[in-house]
Order: structure tokens, then sequence, then C-alpha cells
């Protein structure tokens, strides 16, 4: 079934139903763009979430940075991140296949329907003056035909008047006759033009206008059949994403499941472990006897009592629950910060020089490195003229020159503050390259030629990590057994590598430092973290 058959005599109709058609189109475009536009808010309310709780911080060493929650709520957040992406992808999914595409067909909808409809129109148009020829000759017969009876009604009443003259009779069968042939003629047009208007009006409802109906439907088919796909493809854009949102919620479920408590328990004894031992019983002293017995302190010097905490570590909080005074003041509670670190316990102030250390080494190393560059670089400049000018590089290697002996001045300093804190020997030794009195490494000659002393390789690194006196050493009685909590890689030098579980013999106790020594059944020794074991020493 066809409109051009059913609904051949329904102009308004189809016209105003595929009006309506293109409305719903329209209609359907506004709601995803206004679905777009909310895909984008929420993305970017999502990004702003994101940003607002993920405040970058200046450096990756600090301690919340360590903790596995810290750590597993930012990428929480950078898995929000990720998923406002997605709901962006959306958006920007829905306005190119769905907006834009379907906004094109319905502008190529209506300039098609138009067309149509102009055609539908031209026809009506000509049947509609056809008509008006056809009414036009029929008046015209109409007329003539009764001009041509009263003539003949003149003419035979002329006739019988007995007063009328022959020629009078004459003039007036004249009249008549030609009145006659006038409306004969006319009756003639009439019956072409009728003809002719009949033959247009069967094309026109025959042919042409079922024709542009059926057109009409086409399109209106046409229509509906696009809108469909734009419905679902309002689907699709987001099922097509699903999986990578899904991959987005399984990383926060992930990052759920990376915190560790025990782990995070751990970091906060390694940053916080103060070094100090706890304070012993106070003994009796008998005044009445008028003794004054002298305390002995401890190797780590540690306090015997609150006011001896108080006395010599003014700027440290001894107390476990600490009395606030009624004005707050920072500097009542905050030590001052020192160079040397001195404000920080003993445990903290090795670390912190340690890591101190390991930094001036990496710089000084890249100091070397670029010393060594320049001084070939003007090496092949003294050979090979050409290439360059060997004064240009001497403003250069003079300020690298000055950066060296800064440097080295850095690292004594800091060198001889770990020892003054206690740091043990065998626990990291720094070892610095030989110097020229320019300070350029001695692999060059001051004015940057090679010298032909024999001098270290400018690549080994500043400093080496931990002795490598375990071979020369006799082997030393196991004090005690441990057993790994965790897994530990060892992967600096003079450290072991452990598996959760495994047990190992004690070599040497943690001197304060976090660190144990520890020995395999098979004789290779190493460090181990002591916050990673748990440790049984033998009675």
């Amino acid at each position: 079934m066809d409109w051009g058959t059913e609904l051949w005599d329904q102009y308004d109709t189809i016209e105003k139903h595929t009006q309506s058609g293109l409305e719903l189109v329209e209609k359907y475009v506004k709601f995803v763009k206004e679905r777009t536009e909310i895909e984008q808010n929420y993305a970017k309310q999502l990004r702003n979430l994101s940003k607002k709780y993920n405040l970058k911080r200046s450096s990756k060493d600090e301690p919340e940075c360590r903790f596995s929650s810290y750590q597993s709520f930012l990428d929480l957040l950078n898995e929000m991140n990720d998923y406002a992406g997605q709901r962006e992808l959306i958006a920007e999914n829905m306005m190119m296949s769905i907006c834009i595409d379907l906004t094109k067909y319905l502008q190529e909808l209506k300039q098609e329907r138009k067309t149509y409809l102009m055609e539908a129109k031209k026809a009506q148009q000509s049947l509609e003056s056809t008509y008006k020829q056809l009414d036009s000759s029929k008046k015209r017969f109409e007329r003539e035909w009764r001009e041509a009876e009263r003539a003949a009604q003149y003419a035979e009443k002329t006739d019988q008047d007995i007063n009328a003259t022959k020629a009078d009779v004459e003039k007036a069968k004249q009249q008549a006759h030609m009145r006659a042939h006038v409306a004969e003629e006319c009756k003639n047009d009439y019956a072409a033009q009728l003809q002719k208007y009949n033959k247009e009006q069967n094309q026109f409802y025959f042919n042409d206008m079922p024709l542009i109906f059926n057109k009409l439907q086409d399109l209106d088919e046409r229509r509906v059949r696009k809108l469909a796909q734009g419905y679902i493809l309002f689907s699709d854009t987001e099922k097509h994403v699903m999986p990578i949102i899904g991959k987005c919620l399984e990383g926060i479920t992930k990052a759920g499941t990376n915190v560790n408590e025990r782990n995070d328990s751990m970091v906060v004894i390694e940053q916080s472990k103060s070094g100090f031992e706890r304070p012993g019983d106070l003994e009796f002293e008998d005044y009445s006897q008028g003794i004054n017995r002298a305390s002995s302190d401890s190797s780590l010097g540690t306090p015997k009592g609150p006011m001896d905490l108080l006395g010599k570590n003014r700027s440290k909080n001894f107390w476990l629950f600490s009395k606030r005074s009624k004005k707050f003041t920072p500097e009542r509670i905050t030590p001052a910060v020192t160079e040397d670190f001195a404000h920080l316990p003993p445990e903290q102030r090795r670390k912190r020089l340690q890591q101190k250390l390991e930094e001036i080494c990496k710089e000084l190393q890249k100091e070397v490195d670029q010393s060594e560059a320049l001084g070939k670089m003007k090496d092949v400049y003294e050979k090979n003229p050409q290439m360059g000018d060997p004064a240009s590089l001497a403003s250069q290697i003079s300020q690298t020159t000055q950066n060296i002996e800064r440097l080295r001045g850095e690292l004594n300093k800091y060198e001889t503050w770990l020892a003054e804190a206690g740091g043990r020997g065998d626990t990291l030794r720094y070892k610095t390259h030989t110097f020229n009195n320019n300070g350029a490494h001695d692999v060059h000659s001051p004015d940057g030629a090679h010298s032909d002393e024999s001098t270290p390789d400018p690549s080994q690194a500043i400093y080496a990590e931990f002795d490598d006196d375990f071979e020369d050493e006799e082997l030393t009685a196991p004090i005690g057994k441990c057993t790994a909590m965790y897994n530990f890689p060892g992967a600096s030098e003079g450290t072991i590598a452990m598996q959760e579980g495994e047990v190992l013999a004690v070599v040497e106790e943690d001197k304060g430092d976090g660190w144990t020594r520890v020995r395999r059944n098979n004789g290779d020794e190493g460090y181990i973290p002591t916050s990673y074991v748990t440790i049984s020493l033998n009675e």
C-alpha cells in the first residue's frame, strides 16, 4: 500500500505529516545536544574534583606519598580523571555521529520535500488553469447559444409578421444563421476544452500526484529509518566506551585492594623512629647521707627523666602527651630547621643526612661528566680548529670547576655531620674522585688536555654503597634469627634480597639506623630493613 493510491485526496494531511516528521528530527537533535552538554559539564566537574583533591606535591619524597592508602587515593583520583575523559568522549561521539550527521541529513530532507511540494503545486496550478479555460469556453458557449436562440426566434417572428418586408425577413434569417454558426463554434471549443481538462485531471489524479505522494512517502520512511539509527547510536555510543569505563572502575577497585595497613604502619615507624632509648628508672638519691651520684649516660645519650629530656632537648617533644599552653605559638612546638638536621631525632637525622649525601653525589657525578665532556670537546677543537674555538669553552669549564669544588665542600661537610650523627662506616661509605687544582677531574689537565697519570675511571660512581669487606672477615656467629614479613628486592649494593616467610640468621643488630645485618645458610650476607622482619635473639 502506498500514499499515491490510498491517500490520493489527502494532500494537506501528507504535507502536515511530513512537516511534523522533520520537526521530530529537529527535536531529537536538540535533545542529544543537551545530553552532550550534560556529559561535558559532568566531565568538567569530575576533572575539577580530581584536580581539587589531587594537589601536586613539590616532591615525591613527601612523607604521605609512601603510604599505600595515600597512593591508592591518588590512583583513585587518576582513574576518576580518566573516567571523566570517557564521558567527554561520549559527548564528542554523540555530537559527531548523531547531531552533526542528523542535522546535515535533515537539511537534505527539507530541500527534497520542498522540491516535491513545488512539483505538486505546479501540477495543481496547471490543472486549475485548464479548468479556468474550460469554464470560460463553457460560459461563452452558453452565452452564444442563447443569442442564437433569440436570433432564431426573432427571424421566425419576423417571417410570420405580415407587415415585415422581405428584406427584413431575409436580414433576420441571416442574423439567426450567423448566431447559430458562432454558437456551434463555441460548442466545439467547449467540447475540446472539456476533453483537454478531463485528460489533464486524469493525469493529475492518477499519475502526477500519486508519484509525488509516493516520493514523499519514501522520503518520510527514510527519515524514520535514519531517526531510528540515531536512537540506536544514542545507546551504542555509550556502549563503546563502557569497557574503558569498566577498566577505570576496576582501577579504582584495585587501588582499594592495594592498600596495605601493615606496610603503612611500618612506614610510620621508619619515618618517625627517633632512635632514642626509653628512659630508665630514676635512682634514689639519699641527700641525708650527702651523696651526689653522677648519672652515667648511655651510648646514645638517653635522657634519664622528664626534666633531663626537657633540659637537653627543649626543641623536641619527648612527652607522649604534651600539654598545650593556653597561648598557641608555633615557635613553642616547632624547632628551628637547621642545615645539619640537628633539629631531628638521631634516627631521622641520619636518614636525612644520607639522603642529602646521595643527592650531592649524584649532582657531583653530573658535574664531573660535564667537565670530562667539555675537556674532550676542547681537545677536539684544539686538534681541529675548523670545528670550533677552544677559548669559547673557557667560561663553561670555569663554571663547572667551581660547581665541582662547591659540591666537594658540601660533600665533606655532610659526611662530617653524618659521622657526628653516628652513621655506621659499614652502612654507607662515600668515595670522592680526585680533582686537580682547578677542581676538574684528574682525567684532564688544567688546560683540558689528557694527562698521562693513571686516574680513576670517570664513569664510576661518585660513591660506593656499602662495604664489600664481608669476604675478608671471619664469619660472625649468629646472635639470633629473623623471619621476613614482606618481600625485599635488595637492589642497593650491600643489601640482600629476601622473600616473605624466609628465615635468616641475624649477624648484627639494628644500631638505630633501621638496618639489620643477616646471613643466609649459603653464607650470603647483607643488610635488610629491620621493619620488614620479626627478630628473635638468642638468650
